[in-house]
Protein backbone atom coordinates (compact mmCIF):
# COMPACT_ATOMS: atom_id res chain seq x y z
CA UNK A 1 0.00 0.00 0.00
CA UNK A 2 1.46 3.57 -0.99
CA UNK A 3 0.36 6.87 -1.75
CA UNK A 4 2.84 6.58 -4.96
CA UNK A 5 0.75 7.60 -7.86
CA UNK A 6 2.10 5.11 -10.41
CA UNK A 7 0.16 6.24 -13.24
CA UNK A 8 1.46 10.05 -13.55
CA UNK A 9 4.97 9.73 -12.19
CA UNK A 10 7.40 11.00 -14.33
CA UNK A 11 11.19 10.02 -14.16
CA UNK A 12 13.56 12.74 -15.15
CA UNK A 13 17.09 11.21 -16.05
CA UNK A 14 20.31 12.26 -17.75
CA UNK A 15 21.35 10.20 -20.24
CA UNK A 16 25.34 9.60 -21.84
CA UNK A 17 24.67 10.68 -25.11
CA UNK A 18 28.48 10.74 -26.80
CA UNK A 19 31.44 9.92 -25.10
CA UNK A 20 33.50 12.87 -24.55
CA UNK A 21 36.54 13.85 -25.64
CA UNK A 22 38.90 15.46 -22.56
CA UNK A 23 36.60 17.48 -20.27
CA UNK A 24 32.38 16.39 -20.93
CA UNK A 25 30.08 18.97 -22.08
CA UNK A 26 26.62 19.90 -22.45
CA UNK A 27 26.84 18.00 -25.97
CA UNK A 28 27.39 14.90 -24.11
CA UNK A 29 24.58 14.52 -22.34
CA UNK A 30 20.46 13.95 -22.79
CA UNK A 31 17.94 15.00 -20.26
CA UNK A 32 14.58 12.91 -20.92
CA UNK A 33 11.67 12.44 -18.57
CA UNK A 34 10.05 9.26 -19.20
CA UNK A 35 7.18 7.49 -17.11
CA UNK A 36 8.37 5.52 -13.81
CA UNK A 37 8.70 2.12 -14.95
CA UNK A 38 6.10 -0.79 -13.39
CA UNK A 39 8.30 -3.04 -11.52
CA UNK A 40 5.64 -5.96 -11.10
CA UNK A 41 4.90 -8.30 -8.63
CA UNK A 42 8.12 -8.24 -6.03
CA UNK A 43 9.48 -5.37 -7.25
CA UNK A 44 10.36 -1.73 -5.55
CA UNK A 45 10.35 1.72 -6.98
CA UNK A 46 13.24 4.01 -5.19
CA UNK A 47 12.85 7.84 -5.09
CA UNK A 48 16.21 9.04 -5.24
CA UNK A 49 17.07 11.65 -2.54
CA UNK A 50 20.87 11.95 -3.13
CA UNK A 51 23.73 11.28 -5.45
CA UNK A 52 27.14 10.68 -4.98
CA UNK A 53 29.06 12.51 -7.67
CA UNK A 54 32.28 10.36 -8.36
CA UNK A 55 35.75 10.77 -10.28
CA UNK A 56 35.36 7.41 -11.06
CA UNK A 57 32.47 8.25 -13.16
CA UNK A 58 34.27 9.85 -15.87
CA UNK A 59 36.37 6.77 -16.83
CA UNK A 60 32.53 4.71 -16.96
CA UNK A 61 32.07 7.24 -20.10
CA UNK A 62 35.01 5.93 -21.84
CA UNK A 63 34.71 3.04 -23.91
CA UNK A 64 37.12 0.19 -22.90
CA UNK A 65 38.02 -2.68 -20.94
CA UNK A 66 37.82 -1.78 -17.66
CA UNK A 67 36.93 -3.19 -14.12
CA UNK A 68 33.12 -2.16 -14.80
CA UNK A 69 31.61 -2.27 -18.25
CA UNK A 70 31.32 1.83 -20.03
CA UNK A 71 28.24 3.32 -19.44
CA UNK A 72 26.13 3.48 -22.55
CA UNK A 73 25.22 5.91 -25.57
CA UNK A 74 21.84 6.53 -24.48
CA UNK A 75 21.68 4.61 -21.33
CA UNK A 76 20.93 6.57 -17.31
CA UNK A 77 24.20 7.88 -16.38
CA UNK A 78 25.60 5.21 -13.39
CA UNK A 79 25.34 6.99 -10.32
CA UNK A 80 25.14 5.68 -6.40
CA UNK A 81 23.10 6.86 -4.08
CA UNK A 82 20.77 6.96 -1.29
CA UNK A 83 16.71 7.35 -1.99
CA UNK A 84 13.42 6.23 -0.12
CA UNK A 85 11.07 3.00 -1.21
CA UNK A 86 8.19 4.55 -2.43
CA UNK A 87 6.39 1.53 -3.72
CA UNK A 88 7.01 -2.18 -3.12
CA UNK A 89 5.56 -5.63 -3.29
CA UNK A 90 8.79 -7.02 -1.31
CA UNK A 91 8.60 -7.58 2.34
CA UNK A 92 12.72 -6.96 1.90
CA UNK A 93 12.19 -3.38 1.36
CA UNK A 94 8.51 -1.85 2.57
CA UNK A 95 7.63 1.37 1.83
CA UNK A 96 9.55 4.23 3.46
CA UNK A 97 12.80 1.96 3.96
CA UNK A 98 16.07 4.17 3.16
CA UNK A 99 17.84 2.57 0.83
CA UNK A 100 21.58 2.72 -0.98
CA UNK A 101 22.54 1.22 -4.06
CA UNK A 102 23.40 2.20 -7.76
CA UNK A 103 20.30 4.39 -8.80
CA UNK A 104 21.80 6.23 -11.82
CA UNK A 105 21.14 9.83 -12.20
CA UNK A 106 17.51 9.81 -12.37
CA UNK A 107 14.42 10.75 -9.58
CA UNK A 108 13.20 6.90 -9.38
CA UNK A 109 14.83 3.57 -10.07
CA UNK A 110 12.12 0.79 -11.04
CA UNK A 111 13.63 -2.72 -9.92
CA UNK A 112 11.39 -5.88 -10.74
CA UNK A 113 11.93 -8.59 -8.20
CA UNK A 114 13.87 -10.66 -10.54
CA UNK A 115 16.61 -8.29 -10.48
CA UNK A 116 16.48 -7.04 -6.58
CA UNK A 117 19.40 -9.84 -5.48
CA UNK A 118 21.47 -8.55 -8.32
CA UNK A 119 21.14 -4.75 -7.71
CA UNK A 120 23.13 -3.73 -4.72
CA UNK A 121 20.16 -2.06 -3.03
CA UNK A 122 20.89 -2.03 0.49
CA UNK A 123 18.57 -1.44 3.58
CA UNK A 124 20.32 1.68 5.29
CA UNK A 125 19.55 3.08 9.18
CA UNK A 126 19.34 6.91 9.42
CA UNK A 127 20.03 6.42 12.80
CA UNK A 128 23.48 5.34 12.26
CA UNK A 129 24.40 8.31 9.96
CA UNK A 130 23.10 10.83 8.00
CA UNK A 131 22.37 10.60 4.06
CA UNK A 132 25.43 12.13 3.10
CA UNK A 133 27.32 9.87 5.21
CA UNK A 134 25.85 7.08 3.75
CA UNK A 135 26.99 8.17 0.62
CA UNK A 136 30.52 8.05 2.21
CA UNK A 137 32.17 6.84 5.52
CA UNK A 138 29.18 4.43 6.11
CA UNK A 139 29.19 3.96 2.31
CA UNK A 140 31.19 2.88 -1.04
CA UNK A 141 34.01 4.81 -0.02
CA UNK A 142 34.26 4.30 3.36
CA UNK A 143 33.90 0.43 3.33
CA UNK A 144 36.29 0.48 0.26
CA UNK A 145 39.14 2.72 2.54
CA UNK A 146 38.45 0.37 5.97
CA UNK A 147 38.56 -2.99 4.47
CA UNK A 148 41.12 -2.25 1.77
CA UNK A 149 43.52 -0.64 4.54
CA UNK A 150 42.92 -2.86 7.67
CA UNK A 151 42.38 -6.18 5.55
CA UNK A 152 44.51 -5.94 2.81
CA UNK A 153 47.48 -3.29 4.23
CA UNK A 154 47.16 -4.14 7.91
CA UNK A 155 49.02 -1.31 9.22
CA UNK A 156 50.89 -1.43 12.40
CA UNK A 157 51.03 1.43 14.62
CA UNK A 158 54.25 3.40 13.82
CA UNK A 159 54.59 2.85 10.57
CA UNK A 160 54.13 4.97 8.10
CA UNK A 161 51.30 5.01 5.44
CA UNK A 162 51.54 6.69 2.29
CA UNK A 163 48.26 7.67 0.81
CA UNK A 164 48.59 8.15 -3.46
CA UNK A 165 45.09 9.73 -3.57
CA UNK A 166 44.59 11.66 -0.43
CA UNK A 167 42.34 14.35 -1.94
CA UNK A 168 39.71 11.85 -2.83
CA UNK A 169 36.86 9.95 -0.79
CA UNK A 170 38.30 6.91 0.04
CA UNK A 171 42.09 8.30 0.06
CA UNK A 172 40.78 10.78 2.81
CA UNK A 173 39.38 7.78 4.58
CA UNK A 174 42.33 5.73 4.54
CA UNK A 175 44.07 8.80 5.93
CA UNK A 176 42.10 9.08 8.86
CA UNK A 177 41.70 5.26 9.83
CA UNK A 178 45.36 4.98 9.28
CA UNK A 179 45.49 7.73 11.92
CA UNK A 180 43.34 6.24 14.65
CA UNK A 181 45.45 3.37 14.36
CA UNK A 182 48.86 5.25 15.25
CA UNK A 183 50.45 5.65 12.02
CA UNK A 184 52.22 8.34 10.17
CA UNK A 185 50.33 9.39 7.49
CA UNK A 186 51.80 11.35 4.24
CA UNK A 187 48.76 12.20 2.00
CA UNK A 188 49.36 12.99 -1.88
CA UNK A 189 46.86 15.13 -3.48
CA UNK A 190 48.01 16.35 -6.94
Amino acid sequence: MTSFDLATAVNPQIRLAARPVGLPTDANWQLTSEPVAEPGAGGVIVKTLALSLDPAMRGWMNEGKSYIPPVGIGEVMRAGGVGVVVASDSPAFPVGAHVSGGLGVQEYLSIPADQLRRSGLVRIDLRLGTLTQWLNVLGMPGMTAYFGLLDVGRPQPGQTVVVSGAAGAVGQTVGQLAKIKGCRVVGIAG
